[in-house]
């Protein structure tokens, strides 16, 4: 059984002071993790977050569908790679929603990520109303079918992250039997496209907490979790880790 995948995402939060407490406090406790475990921050922190993750692997929370030139206020692949990232989000749910991506700039973005030796990960999902009209497996295939279309001969060096959009920062979070349903029809979508789909990470990212992440890892393709507010709060963020690392074989 590969290692668990946790991997806080920041989303716009953070401070100088804040960042460098809790970077103190999750490297303290996680001598005895049995997981990969990555933080995903604000770009402006990079530099502070890099020098001060100790074993955090770093991430990037968004990265530009260019390679390079005049477009003010991206954010390259080449320079999150000069700063030591290993992990971008791609795809989130709110970029798709308040930014206007669409499916192909989702792929075009991991396809950058790829070629600069970065991970994305790639994330997918449907709304409330989607779910309710019984839309949800067509919505996930379809915005994993443009990612696999673009990157398909490398595909398997990508990690999905399923986040139900009804289920993030809402407090809401899908049954641990409703996320391994559609873990399930991404993990089989990834097996038809690539011989080494099960190498790839299936994280789960609506509003994992310390309270239900252990039910939910436990799931058969449910390889770690996308954290978001669980995430600004050390102790909470370092029970998730320790739910995955009961997990390691």
């Amino acid at each position: 059984m590969k290692k668990k995948l946790i991997a806080g995402n920041w989303k716009m939060n953070g401070g100088l002071a804040a960042n460098e407490a809790l970077l103190t406090a999750l490297n303290a406790g996680l001598d005895s993790a049995r997981a990969d475990v990555a933080v995903c921050v604000p770009a402006p922190y990079l530099s502070q977050v890099a020098a001060l993750r100790g074993g955090l692997e770093l991430g990037a929370q968004d990265l530009s569908a260019h390679e390079a030139g005049a477009y003010t206020g991206e954010v390259s692949a080449a320079m999150l790679r000069e700063f030591g990232v290993r992990y971008v989000i791609v795809g989130h749910s709110e970029r798709r929603q308040y930014h206007g991506e669409t499916d192909d700039v989702v792929a075009r973005k991991a396809q950058r990520a790829l070629a600069a030796g970065l991970v994305p990960i790639v994330c997918v999902g449907e709304t409330l109303e989607q779910r309710e009209a019984g839309q949800t497996e067509q919505v996930v295939k379809r915005q994993l079918a443009a990612v696999i279309h673009l990157n398909g001969h490398c595909i398997s060096e990508i990690v999905v992250a399923y986040e139900p959009v009804w289920a993030i920062g809402t407090g809401k979070t899908a049954t641990p039997q409703q996320a391994q349903a559609v873990h399930a029809v991404l993990r089989a979508q990834l097996q038809a496209a690539s011989a080494h789909a099960d190498r790839i990470h299936l994280l789960y990212g609506g509003s994992m907490n310390a309270a239900n992440a252990a039910e939910l890892l436990a799931q058969t393709d449910i390889d770690g979790g996308l954290i978001g507010g669980a995430s600004l709060k050390a102790p909470d963020f370092l029970s998730i880790v320790a739910a995955a690392s009961a997990l390691a074989t």
